[in-house]
């Protein structure tokens, strides 16, 4: 018998409960249980006015944020519409059938003044992040360290090539432009002093030109991340313009701020060789962290001639010995290179039978020495340990992270511009993963007994 068709939609009352629609193994619903923003409301008070009419909900807006990040839904004006018409979205941000969804110009006012003035967005994630260590997802013993390369808002066909632009009153009246120019007189400049960029982006100065990116070139800005390697939580998110010097000096940054805001001091932490600098490794040592990562080391020779590893190195005396028995010294001044020289006497080289296979071209041989390698000789050690090999694995997983913030969660391509822009989207996205993690170990079902 054939059913009575459907759509006849003529009743003027119905019974609807929101809470039923939306079914218990639901994302948003696995999230809502492990997030907590009763906190955001406190917080925020001081940057409103006691004065005018009501402002909406900051943690309706909060709320609306991690469902765009959550779902790839980077445009408020789309976030807003799909809200709408989304009962899970309706009821993840607590608002009724009935309820009005804010204009979406009201996230871009509150992203310029209050949520940037107050840093809630970095607030939000912090709270993620001791929602994970009170649920034992964080080991604090191993961390990881990687940057990947997103796209900035910026077209790669329009750029000024060279360091110097002559910035017209419209273009210095943006923000990314203000933001860039600011940043040019501060301690954390945007640009390495040492060499100067290839072209720069008149839209968004602060992202560097890179080969680094999906296309051949682009400007781009480096997700920082900072993991866990237990669970593959992340500790904290930087951005930076894509270079590797600036990828290196975040990663000084969030250890400190994870130490100072958390109370996590990692045993060790793994990186790729881009991190294996005398000062990166220099600085780890100092802070009595273990560096599982790769020596950057450029001694090695490929012609035949003696490399810096057949030369000893005598502390005590602070000089080499060369595989003749001749000795190298130094005048202990520190080059422009930031490194030490130590140079074999003439009258040495000349009559030595192995200058053939120690400096053919050079009438004597110098050895560079960095100040920081007694950190770089402890991390080739470190090479060598079972635990060095275990982190290469364990490192593996950030890679993953930045797979699913690219394939799952869209973050390709910026939608801000700035520095401010990118930490904005970076910080959200981390905490969505984060909340993933959370609720996946906090809403897993028990394991079924077997029957025997």
């Amino acid at each position: 018998m054939m059913g009575e068709p459907v759509g006849q939609q003529d009743r003027l009352f119905y019974e609807f409960d929101l809470e039923d629609m939306v079914p218990d193994d639901h994302l948003l619903r696995r999230i809502d249980k492990v997030l907590d923003l009763s906190w955001l409301r406190d917080e925020m008070k001081p940057h409103y006015s006691h004065l005018g009419c009501p402002s909406v909900c900051p943690e309706l807006m909060m709320r609306m944020l991690l469902v765009g990040y959550c779902y790839s839904i980077r445009s408020e004006r789309r976030l807003c519409d799909e809200v709408k018409v989304n009962l899970a979205y309706r009821w993840f941000c607590g608002l009724g059938l009935e309820d009005k969804v804010p204009h979406h110009s009201t996230f871009s006012v509150n992203r310029y003044g209050r949520f940037r003035d107050s840093d809630i967005l970095r607030k939000v994630f912090e709270e993620t992040v001791c929602g994970c260590m009170e649920t034992g997802l964080v080991g604090g013993e191993g961390f990881a360290v990687d940057a990947s390369v997103i796209e900035a808002d910026a077209s790669r066909f329009q750029r000024v090539k060279g360091s110097e632009v002559d910035w017209t009153p419209g273009q210095r009246a943006s923000r990314p432009v203000r933001e860039y120019l600011n940043a040019l007189e501060s301690e954390n400049t945007p640009i390495n002093p040492k060499q100067k960029p290839k072209a720069i982006s008149p839209t968004d100065p602060t992202a560097a030109w890179t080969t680094r990116g999906r296309h051949k070139v682009m400007f781009g800005y480096s997700l920082n991340y900072l993991i866990d390697m237990e669970n593959a939580v992340i500790v904290d998110v930087e951005p930076t313009p894509t270079r590797i010097s600036k990828e290196v000096e975040a990663t000084q940054t969030m250890i400190e701020r994870t130490e100072d805001r958390f109370g996590l001091k990692p045993d060790h932490i793994a990186g790729d060789v881009a991190y294996g600098t005398g000062k990166m490794l220099g600085w780890l040592v100092d802070h009595k962290i273990d560096p599982h990562i790769p020596v950057w080391d450029r001694s090695k020779r490929d012609d035949g001639t003696f490399s810096r590893d057949d030369f000893i190195y005598d502390k005590e005396r602070d000089l080499y010995v060369c595989p003749g028995g001749k000795s190298l010294k130094t005048t202990g001044t520190l080059h422009s290179d930031k490194t030490y020289r130590y140079i074999a006497n003439k009258s040495d080289c000349d009559i030595c039978p192995l200058k053939p296979e120690c400096c053919r071209k050079q009438p004597v041989r110098r050895i560079l020495r960095n100040p920081d390698e007694e950190a770089r000789d402890y991390t080739r050690a470190l090479m060598e340990t079972e635990a060095y090999s275990r982190s290469c694995g364990e490192r593996k997983k950030i890679e993953g992270l930045f797979g699913e913030a690219k394939n799952v969660l869209s973050m390709v391509r910026l939608r801000l511009r700035g520095r401010t822009g990118a930490k904005d989207e970076f910080l959200l996205t981390a905490t969505i993963q984060n909340l993933k993690r959370l609720a996946n170990h906090t809403t897993r079902p028990p394991p079924q007994l077997m029957i025997a």
